[in-house]
């Protein structure tokens, strides 16, 4: 099936306040849901999606001061997918420093309400995979918003289907990605990308003496250091690599 676009114009999107940062090519594309309630009427009525995605898209330029709305294309349950930066432009719902590695894609689904992904819903998310791969150099990667960003985002669902491979419904999934999702990686500064920032920080630990295997996952063991650590520097014990804690990695330990 032929991906069914509704275009900015067709759905009365605002025009951005200024220029998009063009891209050439992602490394894939990142899934995400609303975090708030979605009315489960949208599933019979469609111009209940189109207020829904207006009001999105109000949000983030009233709300988050953003130039436009932050997703690439926004996915109904009527397996309508609405254009919003489109691809080949710069999104802003990934995180800082995290929107050029992949797309964003929103499933209309939320934390409450419409929680559970219809079929339609989960079809037109491939569908807008394959025109972002098509029309926007994406990779093969489909990811969670969570991946690699501290968020509950794209709720348990969605993210279970994701981490199965995002399968089409009555389909089989896709291969495997080389480098497999982990919901305990909380690593978050700077943008964790395929592990190797894990990595960095995991060999500086390892230098500085704390006994750390250095694989570029951040699992328990990893968490565990990174809260010694921060209890002995005096910061607020996490678990989480923030800024001051990457920071604070390289400084010259006292002696």
């Amino acid at each position: 099936m032929a991906i069914d676009l509704v275009t900015r114009r067709e759905w009365g999107a605002r025009q951005p306040r200024g220029s998009y940062t063009q891209i050439s090519s992602t490394r894939g594309v990142k899934v995400h849901y609303t975090g708030g309630r979605v009315d489960p009427g949208i599933v019979n009525d469609h111009t209940r999606c189109v207020a829904l995605v207006k009001s999105i898209q109000n949000s983030h330029m009233d709300g988050n001061g953003w130039m436009d709305i932050g997703y690439s294309l926004v996915v109904c349950p009527h397996r309508k997918v609405f254009e919003g930066r489109g691809p080949r432009r710069l999104p802003a719902a990934n995180g800082s420093g995290l929107n050029s590695g992949h797309y964003a894609v929103l499933g209309l689904v939320g934390s409450s309400g419409l929680v559970q992904p219809t079929d339609n819903i989960l079809h037109g998310i491939l569908d807008a995979v394959e025109y972002l791969r098509e029309r926007g150099g994406a990779g093969r990667e489909i990811k969670g918003h969570r991946d690699g960003y501290a968020t509950s985002c794209p709720g348990e669902p969605l993210y279970t289907w994701v981490r199965r491979g995002a399968p089409r419904p009555g389909g089989a999934p896709d291969p495997p990605e080389p480098h497999p999702s982990f919901p305990g990686r909380t690593l978050k500064y700077p943008p964790v990308m395929a592990g190797e920032d894990v990595r960095t920080w995991q060999q500086q630990m390892r230098k500085r003496g704390w006994g750390i295997e250095v694989d570029g996952l951040y699992g328990e063991r990893s968490r565990d250091v990174c809260r010694a650590f921060q209890e002995e520097k005096g910061l607020t014990a996490t678990g989480a690599v923030d800024r001051l804690t990457w920071n604070a990695t390289w400084q010259e330990p006292i002696t």
